[in-house]
């Protein structure tokens, strides 16, 4: 699969590595260049890796719920690996403030069978073979640039009530979308459920709004596997932490698409 290719590359990288050399690419000084990496799969174009037709997938959500509804027609599809990152508050517990990930583009995996277990793939990818901070490998995928790059997600301050932190998804940096200032969605929540899978473990699956942004109208995080927190924590004593996780992104509406 080209999204744990990517990975690995990056792990690869990171661990032969002893430095950062623009002229030559990501280079482990003994002749391992990462930047000349065959991103093609068997010298076969990028056509049909990135950017497929996702208009007729259909999430898999649990019945019986209502909270995560999905509408139809599908525009963006991306499998993220990252940080969820927490604080130890006065109840002693640990509360979320945020979150950083990079997405890859799913579009052409949504139909082949392995795609209902690729997080677990990647999970464990990211959780075993990476030690580097997500935002290194965030930095060497950029210096990479494998063309299933989707985009970025993190939080900022909240606009609206200058108080609090906001889900951001960031497809600025997607070639497909650069110069255009309002490739991004900025959301608040609409809807969320347990993780089925083991809700201790795998941070909850979301529904999202759009409240600035022209990129998508609506967000839902789904098929997660880690990144939630100790149970819980010693207040004033214990520092802020981040868990590794992955999830899939699924994106509708908006009114900007690939050019």
């Amino acid at each position: 699969m080209v999204a744990i290719k990517g990975l690995i590359a990056a792990a690869a990288a990171s661990y032969l590595s002893s430095g950062y050399n623009t002229g030559s690419g990501y280079n482990s000084g003994s002749g391992y260049n990462v930047s000349s990496y065959d991103w093609t799969m068997k010298g076969q174009p990028t056509t049909g890796y990135a950017y497929c037709p996702i208009d007729k997938f259909v999430p898999s959500f649990p019945s019986g719920q209502n909270a995560l509804v999905a509408p139809s027609n599908p525009k963006f599809l991306g499998l993220a690996f990252g940080i969820q990152n927490y604080t130890c508050s006065s109840s002693n517990n640990y509360t979320s403030t945020g979150a950083v990930a990079e997405l890859i583009d799913a579009s052409c995996l949504a139909f082949v069978p392995e795609f209902s277990t690729i997080q677990e793939d990647l999970y464990n990818v990211w959780t075993t073979l990476i030690p580097q901070p997500i935002q290194a490998i965030i930095d060497l995928l950029h210096f990479l640039n494998p063309p299933t790059i989707l985009a970025q997600h993190f939080f900022q301050t909240n606009p609206v009530t200058g108080q609090g932190v906001s889900p951001v998804w960031d497809f600025r940096s997607n070639p497909r979308f650069k110069g255009n200032n309002d490739a991004f969605v900025l959301a608040k929540g609409k809807g969320s459920i347990p993780a089925p899978t083991d809700p201790k473990k795998d941070v909850a699956w979301l529904d999202v709004v759009n409240v600035q942004g022209k990129i998508a109208d609506e967000v839902f995080r789904f098929d997660t596997v880690g990144g939630q927190p100790p149970a819980t924590c010693k207040y004033g004593y214990d520092k802020d932490i981040s868990v590794k996780y992955v999830s899939k992104y699924i994106f509708y509406g908006g009114s900007i698409n690939y050019s």
